[in-house]
């Protein structure tokens, strides 16, 4: 018992009882500084709480969050059907014809005036068709000619290539 009474915390520990004090009065400080900051935070956390629970009880919240779950499912399946029409517009959107070209010109250099014309109309991949309309004085004579992957298995003409060339270019 008298050892518990007359120890020298020198001795026991080789630290002065000055140096020892300082440090655990440091330690101390830490401690109420994270104290306060937590309080802070938590303070913070408490006032954000009774801002969302504010006028609801649990019943309410409860009945709120089975419609947001009800809102979701909806927009979910919505969603599939726009999907599924998307899809089939673009199916469709291959066949159809987007790119146009189109040269007006005089073909016999006797009408004054570019009455005739050739068009090529083209799909995403490049096939479709030429109409190309010469303008005479005796008639107006049409002529179809089919494009696969941008080529004609007739030969085209050079209003019909740089009617062609316009289309295949057309973005």
């Amino acid at each position: 018992m008298d050892f518990l009474l007359n120890f020298n915390l020198k001795e026991l520990t080789g630290i002065s009882s000055d140096i020892l004090v300082l440090g655990l009065c440091i330690l101390i400080l830490i401690l109420v500084i994270v104290m306060i900051r937590n309080g802070i935070k938590m303070s913070k956390l408490r006032k954000s709480y009774n801002l969302f629970m504010e006028g609801k009880n649990g019943q309410s919240l409860e009945n709120i969050m089975a419609h947001r779950v009800e809102q979701m499912d909806r927009l979910i399946a919505s969603d599939e059907k726009t999907q599924k029409k998307i899809q089939e517009v673009m199916s469709r959107y291959d066949n159809t014809y987007q790119k146009v070209g189109l040269v007006k010109y005089d073909a016999f250099n006797e009408m004054g005036g570019k009455l005739s014309f050739s068009l090529a109309l083209l799909n995403r991949k490049n096939s479709g068709f030429i109409i190309n309309a010469m303008h005479s004085r005796e008639g107006c004579f049409t002529y179809i000619k089919e494009i696969v992957n941008g080529n004609s298995i007739i030969m085209l003409a050079d209003e019909e290539k740089e009617a062609l060339e316009m289309a295949m270019n057309d973005r």
